[in-house]
């Protein structure tokens, strides 16, 4: 990501080439915000567009400019660029569309955008099929249409594929400051990943929100994500669009199980990037982290005057990574000295309306709420409707949460429990006074969860590896031989070829023993499986009934604690992703799963291991024996291991059941699916 993109983000000269709506469109939202530097509309069709001086070609202008906004036709457009270019320009927006995004309908396309990619050789573009960019730090924009940003003097940098999102997201009311709306396109040439790292680089953005259907270049997110991280600036996500080719022809539980979206997840993850799943939230959060950056940790207080709002907020936070600590007792005396001996004391804190309209009351009882190991505390405030309703009553809400803010210097949010209720010339009053404005409680939950829960980026690349062409099944009996050279627990057992051969075969095991018959990934679907087989005789029994003439014989894992499964997929868009899930018959019904992807290290192994619904029973549960913890992890060793020395030509492994025992980890099934 050596790409230099800060004349085209922050222009001191901006040209304007496409038809005379086109041209003004661009000049009329500059001159809006204010943009004081030379602008240069090119149009042959008019001497003056917006009362600037228009001229007839690019090769006229008096400079090459910072940036230009390209506003004509798909081939003009390549002509335009490759001018540009030749010009020493800084950059260019490609606004228009039928590029690569419409190969399905015009075989044409594709060929076009490397046409312009050719043409536009080192100069950066944005898109094709893009709306461009807001800067709302200096007034500089190349952008067609309405947009709802205000000049800031600091601001959150958002990035979005979608410029019909990036204009609903301008016209919010939240009192988000929006220093950078850029709006990504095809991509064709400059991504995303470059893009926010640009954007890093201006010290007056504070966080970075970021819309992405696909990742792309693995390797550029990765070099973002640490250069976020060293600067300070926290990025978050939504993350949209699915992945179908991670679960083509498998044939295993593990691909459902992950789901189409895991690899994502897992590499957003991998990123220490937050993921969010609402706009709302989205907005929020990255409001919450303009003002008071990452939050130390998940402890929050809540502090209201209606007991139904506390046990709301308490309620709110279930199922999520927060907690509302139990008051201290500095807490507790500073509290009790401000509300009196009428309130019961608790965290969440409904502090009754005895206060209501004194401000110095309210401040002292805010401010003693807010302690050094909470990271948030959350004033639950909705305002009156300023269209029906007199909100002068509430101005000494306002006063007390600015003035606690100022005596604690703690973190602070005056939260709307319904999001309409937050006025935004209230929010604007806040935020200049480091008060942290929410609109929704359960938004402010969500966001103080994620900005708790920013970490540095695994410094481990993902692992990435081209597959092979064709694969087909390898028996289950090779499959654990393979996999039992990387350290693998596998049963005793042997191949029988000969259903004649099975009770010969069975007195050289100890019994009891499972017999499976060879051919067919889902065995137990198709009567292919025989367990808890006593004898010699039963052994035999089961043989003949079975469907096949290839046999695998295996000795019985009999104290298992509790069934795992482990399974490798290939994703192409993420890498490998690494499954773990309740195993057995619980596999579909319980629907329990971790995805991590590969290389990963032992401890976020055992975190994901925890994550699990089964994580009870791997413990021991109701005094029972637990599993052999360190066996169970040198199992998805191996199975990684395996792996990372093979991915050229791996597509898919599975495990299931990996048979826990106090003793041991045994890999009684196995799915391998690879090149031949």
């Amino acid at each position: 990501m050596t790409k230099d993109l800060s004349r085209l983000f922050r222009p001191k000269s901006i040209a304007v080439v496409g038809g005379g709506a086109w041209c003004r469109a661009v000049i009329e939202q500059c001159q809006k915000m204010g943009f004081n530097g030379a602008i240069y509309p090119v149009y042959p069709k008019a001497a003056k567009i917006c009362g600037i001086r228009a001229y007839s070609g690019l090769n006229q202008l008096l400079e090459a400019p910072d940036a230009c906004f390209v506003g004509v036709n798909r081939q003009a457009t390549i002509d335009v660029v490759g001018t540009l270019a030749k010009l020493g320009a800084g950059g260019a927006v490609c606004f228009a569309s039928g590029f690569a995004e419409a190969k399905a309908e015009d075989e044409a396309a594709g060929g076009l955008q490397s046409l312009l990619l050719e043409a536009a050789g080192d100069m950066p573009i944005l898109g094709p099929n893009c709306y461009g960019f807001i800067n709302a730090l200096d007034g500089a924009l190349l952008w067609p249409d309405q947009h709802g940003c205000t000049t800031v003097k600091s601001g959150v940098a958002i990035l979005t594929q979608s410029s019909n999102m990036a204009i609903n997201l301008t016209m919010q009311n939240r009192g988000l400051p929006i220093a950078y709306m850029v709006t990504a396109g095809n991509q064709a040439q400059t991504t995303q990943a470059e893009m926010a790292a640009a954007l890093i680089d201006d010290p007056r953005v504070t966080a970075i929100g970021m819309h992405i259907e696909g990742f792309g270049d693995l390797r550029a997110w990765e070099m973002l994500a640490d250069k976020a991280y060293a600067a300070g600036k926290p990025i978050v996500a939504i993350k949209v669009g699915q992945s179908e080719q991670a679960r083509a022809a498998t044939i295993s539980h593990t691909a459902s199980l992950a789901g189409e979206d895991a690899g994502a997840a897992a590499f957003l993850k991998r990123l220490g990037i937050p993921r969010l799943h609402s706009l709302p939230a989205f907005l929020e959060t990255l409001k919450l982290l303009h003002i008071t950056g990452p939050l130390p940790s998940n402890r929050l207080a809540s502090i209201s005057c209606s007991g139904g709002e506390a046990s709301l907020a308490a309620d709110t936070a279930i199922g999520r990574s927060v907690v509302f600590p139990e008051l201290n007792e500095r807490q507790k005396h500073d509290l009790r000295d401000a509300l009196g001996p009428m309130v019961a004391l608790a965290n969440p804190l409904d502090y009754h309306t005895y206060i209501w309209r004194d401000g110095p009351a309210m401040t002292r009882a805010w401010a003693a709420m807010m302690d050094p190991s909470v990271a948030l505390t959350l004033l639950i405030v909705d305002f009156p409707r300023s269209d029906i309703c007199d909100a002068g009553d509430w101005e000494c809400a306002i006063e007390a949460a600015l003035g606690a803010k100022e005596l604690t210097g703690a973190n602070v949010a005056m939260v709307a429990t319904l999001p309409e209720l937050m006025p935004e010339e209230v929010a604007k009053r806040l935020i200049s006074g480091g008060v942290v404005p929410i609109s929704g409680l359960a938004e402010a939950i969500i966001a103080a969860e994620a900005a708790g829960s920013f970490k540095s980026p695994t410094s481990t690349p993902v692992f990435l590896e081209s597959g092979p062409d064709l694969v087909c099944l390898v028996s289950e009996m090779d499959t654990k031989r393979k996999l039992s050279t990387f350290g693998l627990d596998t049963p005793k057992g042997t191949h029988v070829d000969d259903k004649s051969k099975l009770k010969t075969a069975a007195d050289t095991l100890n019994f009891p023993l499972v017999l499976k018959g060879e051919g067919i990934a889902h065995k137990t679907e198709a009567g292919l499986v025989a367990l808890n087989l006593k004898d010699a005789d039963q052994v035999s029994e089961a043989g003949i009934n079975m469907p096949c003439d290839s046999f695998l014989l295996e000795e019985m894992i009999s104290d298992s604690v509790a069934e795992l499964l482990i399974g490798v997929t290939r994703d192409p868009a993420h890498g490998f992703v690494l499954t773990l899930g309740a195993g057995g018959t619980l596999t579909e019904l319980l629907d329990d799963s971790q995805s991590l992807l590969l290389p990963t290290d032992e401890n976020s192994i055992k975190e994901a291991l925890t994550g699990l619904k089964v994580t009870n029973l791997l413990n021991g549960y109701r005094g029972k024996a637990a599993a052999n913890l360190p066996a169970i992890l040198h199992a998805v060793q191996a199975v990684q291991a395996y792996v990372l020395a093979n991915g050229s030509h791996v597509e898919e492994i599975e495990i299931n059941p990996l048979i826990c025992t106090p003793t041991r980890a045994v890999a009684a099934d196995a799915l391998l699916r690879e090149a031949p």
